[in-house]
C-alpha cells in the first residue's frame, strides 16, 4: 500500500505507553497496552512518523505537542480523561479548538453514544428496536416502573468494556434488582441503567465513515460451553479473562446461518443507528438477535477495540481490508472530516 508519509500523534494513557519493540515470539494479546503497540508500531511500519504522547490530566501536553511537532493528525486511543470516561469527548473538542485533525468520532457523537439512556431515547425516536429501560440515579428511591418486566439487565450508564456486568447483573425481582442497582452506585460510582434482558444472540457490526457508511461483516459472540443456566452476555470475565475464555468457549467469528438478506438487514440497521447518533470515524455497534428472530439495538460503541486480530479489524480483513488498510482508512476520515458539518 503506498502512503503518504505523515506525522501522527497517538495520544495514549500515560499508563498505556508501549514499548518500542517486542522481541519476536513474544505474545501481547494479553498485556494492557496491547491496542497501543498494534496501532503505533503498524503505522511506523507503513511510514508514517509516528510520536506516542502519554495523556492523563493536562491537556497543555497536547497543545505543546501540536504547536512544537505540528503533526498532521491526532491518532485517538484515549478513553477517558483523569480516569473519567465521559471526559474522552472533552479531549476531542479540545483538539478541534486547536483545528488538529483527530481519529476516530467527533465529540457530540461521543456525548450522544455514551450516555446510554440518552442514545436510546434517540434511537427509538428513530424507530430503531431498543429495549424498555430507566434510569436510577444515586440516592433516589429505587423503585421499578411496572412497564419493566423481569427479567432485567442491570449496567452503568456511562461504562464502557462491560465495566460492572457479570452474572448477577441479570435480575428476576425486585430485591435483586436493588441490590444490583446499589451495587453499581456503590462499586461503579455512576448511575444504574436497568433494561429489559433481551434472550438471543450476542451481534457486533463495525461500522467506518464519515457521511458515507461501510457496514462490516456481522460478528458474533458464541459461547460455546457455558453451564448450565448461565446467561450468554458479555460480562467483564467473558471480554478480558483469557483463562475464562478457553474455559468456557467463548470465542468470536462471523456470525452463523444467517441469510444474506438478514445479513444486509442488520448491516442497515446499523447504519441507521450510526447516523442517529450522528458518529463519525468508526464504531461497534451491538445488537441481539431474539429467538423470534426480532433485532435490538443494545447500544453503540464509538472508537470501538481496534488491537490487530479483534472483532473489529477480523470482520475488515472478511471483506479484504487489511489492518494496515483499516488504520489508513481511518486516519484518511479524520483528516476529511469537518467539525462544522455537525453543527
Amino acid at each position: 500500500m503506498t502512503v503518504s508519509r505523515l506525522r501522527v500523534l497517538a495520544l495514549v494513557h500515560r499508563h498505556l505507553i508501549p514499548p518500542a519493540s517486542v522481541e519476536a515470539g513474544v505474545d501481547i494479546t494479553a498485556e494492557p497496552w496491547r491496542t497501543e503497540y498494534d496501532v503505533i508500531s503498524t503505522l511506523t511500519a507503513m511510514g508514517h512518523e509516528v510520536q506516542a504522547l502519554g495523556v492523563h490530566d493536562d491537556l497543555g501536553d497536547i497543545r505543546r505537542a501540536s504547536s512544537d511537532w505540528k503533526p498532521h493528525i491526532a491518532f485517538n486511543l484515549l478513553e477517558g480523561f483523569d480516569d473519567i470516561t465521559i471526559f474522552d469527548q472533552n479531549v476531542v473538542s479540545h483538539l478541534e479548538l486547536l483545528k488538529l485533525s483527530y481519529t476516530g468520532c467527533n465529540p457530540r457523537g461521543l456525548l450522544l453514544a455514551r450516555d446510554k439512556s440518552l442514545s436510546k431515547k434517540l434511537l427509538a425516536y428513530h424507530r430503531i428496536p431498543v429495549p424498555e429501560c430507566e434510569v436510577f440515579r444515586s440516592g433516589r428511591p429505587i423503585r421499578r416502573p411496572k412497564r419493566l418486566q423481569f427479567p432485567l439487565i442491570v449496567k452503568s450508564l456511562t461504562q464502557e468494556a462491560s465495566v460492572g456486568i457479570s452474572q448477577a447483573s441479570v435480575v428476576d425481582s425486585d430485591e435483586k434488582l436493588k441490590e444490583r442497582v446499589t451495587f453499581i452506585h456503590d462499586s461503579i460510582g455512576t448511575a444504574a441503567l436497568v433494561e429489559q434482558y433481551i434472550e438471543g444472540r450476542e451481534i457486533y457490526v463495525g461500522v467506518l465513515g464519515n457521511q458515507t457508511l461501510q457496514a462490516l461483516p456481522v460478528w458474533e459472540l458464541f459461547f460455546t460451553n457455558m453451564p448450565e443456566g448461565a446467561k450468554r452476555i458479555a460480562t467483564d470475565r467473558v471480554k478480558w479473562s483469557v483463562k475464562y475464555q478457553k474455559k468456557y468457549g467463548i470465542d468470536s467469528g462471523p456470525a452463523k446461518d444467517l441469510t444474506d438478506a438478514v445479513g444486509g438487514q442488520i448491516q442497515h440497521l446499523c447504519k441507521r443507528a450510526y447516523r442517529a447518533l450522528e458518529l463519525s470515524g468508526y464504531a461497534r455497534i451491538d445488537l441481539r438477535l431474539d429467538e423470534a428472530g426480532r433485532l435490538w439495538v443494545l447500544e453503540a460503541n464509538p472508537n470501538p477495540q481496534i488491537a490487530r486480530g479483534e472483532d473489529f479489524a477480523a470482520s475488515a480483513e472478511k471483506v479484504g481490508l487489511t489492518y494496515e488498510a483499516v488504520l489508513q482508512r481511518i486516519i484518511n476520515l479524520g483528516l476529511r472530516w469537518q467539525p462544522e458539518s455537525v453543527a
